[in-house]
């Protein structure tokens, strides 16, 4: 694991540090702190990472002038934050977990596992995604989204206008982020369950959702008959 801890509080700054080596032990790999926002713009460009620890508030400085860059990246972002207030809005940037200030280690804990174990977020009140732009960030509403496709470490967002847009977030990872009317219905796909019009049987055992927009995408031999009943 690569992690990189965002906080300009000296003494929180390595409590965080000690926990997340206490935490991820033989599997942490690089841990890096950062205390500006610059600072930490700059590491994420040149660095590879897994997680990055988010304090809001960096001596004055507000933390989502970083966050819609960070959530665009391929890495996980965990915010660690007294502003209990703004938590709603974090997760609708698409951030795994909220972590309020005071913390301990249970609770920093509970934000690692779901890193370690794929856990899905269990707010899922995502409303943005923000994808990579030339010249910047373009945020796009998860009511815009009708199914994902995995493109290797890469995922491909279908749009409702026809587009598709690419995100350096796997599929594995949105799933986690995504809302629960977003099923895995293949390997390969992730569809929000009310674009789907019908559910299509075809010999030799092939499944396929037929989309409202006409599209036709696979269904896992595994995955038929749950996300048939989800589906009915």
């Amino acid at each position: 694991m690569h992690i990189l801890i965002i906080e300009d509080e000296t003494r929180i700054a390595k409590r965080i540090e000690r926990m997340t080596r206490d935490f991820f032990s033989e599997n942490l790999t690089s841990l890096h702190r950062v205390d500006e926002l610059s600072e930490a713009l700059e590491f994420i460009k040149k660095q590879p990472l897994d997680v990055v620890l988010l304090d809001l508030n960096l001596n004055g400085e507000n933390g989502f002038d970083i966050l819609s860059k960070a959530v665009s990246e391929s890495f996980h972002t965990v915010i660690i934050s007294a502003h209990k207030d703004r938590a709603i809005s974090a997760f609708e940037y698409g951030v795994l977990d909220f972590v309020p200030k005071p913390f301990n280690q249970a609770r920093l804990d509970q934000a690692f596992n779901k890193v370690l174990l794929n856990e899905k977020t269990t707010e899922g009140n995502i409303q943005l995604l923000a994808v990579k732009k030339k010249g910047g960030i373009q945020l796009i509403s998860i009511d815009e989204l009708q199914y994902v496709k995995g493109a290797g470490v890469y995922t491909e967002l279908y749009l409702r206008n026809g587009k598709k847009e690419l995100h350096d977030k796997s599929l594995e990872k949105l799933e986690q982020l995504l809302p629960h009317t977003f099923e895995r219905i293949h390997k390969s796909y992730l569809v929000k369950m009310s674009e789907v019009e019908n559910i299509i049987v075809r010999s030799g055992s092939k499944y396929i959702a037929s989309l409202k927009n006409g599209e036709m995408l696979p269904i896992g031999r595994t995955k038929y008959k749950s996300i048939k009943e989800k589906w009915l």
